[in-house]
């Protein structure tokens, strides 16, 4: 379509000049029959809509050329509603073809009888000139388009690059800035136009010479930008573009720390979108902790979660943090046991550039800055160093952080939960752990039950660790017989749900059919034999009234139960006919 003032004011000269040079009016119309330009009698007559009985709107139909010599008697002319109103001696139309597209029609009007024989006189050389003038406005067009195609293009990369959201600039091989985004800006505090300085003039923290000889996307180094009180932290990439083997330019880009963190986590999934549902327990115990636990989450105070090994503290902590006005923010976990103590002041902490031999350029981000506007669960924080702890006590007091090798004080909006399957009390009053970090820690103090404490919630937890491991190890395996599952919960699971966990597996491995059977359990659990020591002032109770009353303690808890004669028989460790035969012989009801 035909509608830029710059190609319609070369149309308009186009049609200046053939009128010059052949003595005729000319008119030129577009697509739409709309007159875009005109000389001598047309010339006030641009805008105007031509007929559609014209000779025009069959030049534009079948992009033929026409030469009428006898206007009003040509049968072109017969269907023309001004045929009896028209002073034309002769015309010429001649389309304006681009890619097999007609744009619209140039046409040559004789209004006097010299005009007409000079026309029908030299009508193939004047043809070859209209088509030649055609073309001319056909390549006008063609550059026009290309023009806009390219103006198109480049505000979609504008558009592209301003809703990205990282800081994006692309360099020449010198590092002069060519383009650059609006958050490129923003996050540097930069004003005016930066286009044609020198990015390495902007950023100390980037020297020309780490970027010679990168031949590929650079890894990501982070970075301290401080500008006139203004301090920015991040982690920036070096993009080199690549044209012909040749390094051409680079594109740089910025992202702030929380931003690098919170992406790292949706695309690594290490969120692990815990929810309290998905805790496997419904016992009075259970509920119990996840009552307290829901109501931590809607606080922002530290959390103190005591248990022993394998009863799920890193789970509740994540349930915690994601039923949190935080569950945006990143979560970092930290095992304070398992990293030397010399080490674990770094990845808490973070050290600058040239803290010590061997710290990487640009320096490290420790775990409390990863976790600003989220939250940090210290597992085992009762084996962190006193040392360490005074650290800890401070981050804690100031909501600051120190770096190793650092000179400034980072502030951090970060909420802690700490857990431990040691006694913090006992270690206060050997002077193994500090007293007053042991009272900031403990503000909410969660104490998971051992599996032991709370046996009803076994055969669920057994139901579903059979359903993920048979999933997750192909293998069909959908359940358990009875003297497997008496087993199972007769042992006292000193290592908890992991133990549990992994004597599932462990059988589900070993089960040759779609049931776990005793054969199919670990030998440990198999050898596993209690003794019962009793009192001789033990009241001795007859097995008949014993037993009894365990079944109708079972019928009873698993009574809301959809298959609650199953449960009770399972929990109970007897099979659900022999369960139905004892309730019929006792006559429970």
């Amino acid at each position: 379509m035909i509608n830029s003032r710059l190609i319609k004011r070369d149309i308009k000269n186009i049609a200046e000049v053939i009128s010059s040079v052949l003595n005729v009016d000319v008119t030129i119309v577009d697509e739409n029959l709309i007159r875009i330009a005109g000389t001598g009698k047309y010339s006030d007559k641009v805008g105007e809509k031509v007929s559609l009985y014209s000779v025009f709107k069959i030049a534009l139909d079948t992009g033929e050329s026409f030469i009428i010599e006898n206007p009003r008697n040509d049968k072109i002319c017969q269907m023309c509603k001004g045929k009896k109103d028209c002073k034309e001696f002769a015309e010429v139309c001649c389309p304006i073809k681009l890619d097999d597209k007609i744009y619209g029609v140039i046409g040559l009007i004789a209004f006097s009888k010299e005009q007409r024989d000079n026309i029908v006189r030299n009508k193939k050389e004047l043809m070859d000139f209209l088509t030649k003038m055609a073309d001319l406005i056909s390549s006008k067009i063609k550059a026009e388009n290309k023009s806009y195609e390219l103006k198109i293009e480049a505000k979609r990369l504008e558009t592209l690059l301003n809703n990205m959201d990282k800081a994006v600039v692309s360099t020449d091989m010198y590092g002069n800035i060519d383009k650059y985004n609006d958050k490129f800006k923003k996050i540097f505090d930069l004003k005016g136009s930066i286009e044609k300085e020198n990015i390495f003039d902007i950023f100390s923290f980037i020297k020309i010479e780490d970027i010679k000889g990168i031949k590929k996307r650079y890894k990501s180094t982070s970075f301290v930008y401080k500008k006139e009180g203004y301090t920015f932290r991040g982690i920036y990439n070096i993009n080199p573009i690549i044209i012909d083997r040749e390094v051409k330019g680079y594109v740089f880009d910025f992202i702030d720390n929380y931003s690098a963190i919170k992406e790292f986590n949706e695309i690594t999934g290490t969120d692990y979108n815990i929810k309290f549902n998905n805790i496997i327990g419904n016992s009075k115990l259970m509920e119990k902790v996840k009552k307290e636990a829901q109501i931590a989450s809607k606080s922002s105070s530290t959390v103190l979660i005591t248990g022993e090994s394998g009863t799920g503290k890193e789970l509740f902590a994540r349930a915690i943090h994601n039923n949190s006005y935080r569950c945006e923010g990143p979560f970092i976990a930290i095992n304070c046991a398992a990293i030397p103590d010399n080490l674990l002041e770094s990845e808490l902490f973070g050290y600058e550039e040239g803290a010590f031999t061997g710290a990487k350029k640009g320096g490290k981000l420790g775990k409390f800055e990863l976790a600003n506007k989220g939250t940090i669960f210290l597992d085992e924080i009762g084996d962190m160093s006193l040392h360490l702890q005074g650290k800890l006590l401070r981050v804690l007091q100031e909501r600051e952080v120190e770096k190793i090798g650092g000179k400034t004080n980072i502030s951090v909006d970060v909420r802690i939960i700490a857990a431990t399957n040691r006694n913090l009390e006992k270690m206060v009053e050997k002077g193994e752990f500090r007293e007053d970090l042991y009272y900031r820690l403990n503000v909410i103090p969660i104490n998971i039950p051992p599996l032991r404490e709370r046996k009803e919630d076994i055969y669920l937890l057994v139901e579903n660790i059979i359903a993920n491991y048979s999933k997750k190890l192909n293998k069909a395996v959908y359940g358990i017989d009875d003297r497997a599952m008496e087993k199972i919960l007769s042992y006292s699971w000193p290592g908890n749900v992991r133990q549990l966990q992994n004597a599932i597996e462990y059988s589900i491995n070993m089960a040759n059919s779609n049931i776990i059977k005793y054969e199919d359990l670990p030998q440990k659990l198999k050898d596993d034999t209690k003794k019962i020591v009793i009192s001789k002032e033990e009241e001795i109770i007859p097995l008949k009234d014993l037993e009894r009353r365990e079944i109708i303690k079972a019928l009873e808890k698993f009574k809301e139960y959809k298959k609650d004669k199953e449960k009770a028989a399972y929990a109970l460790g007897i099979s659900r006919a022999t369960l139905y035969r004892k309730i019929k012989e006792y006559k429970i009801h």
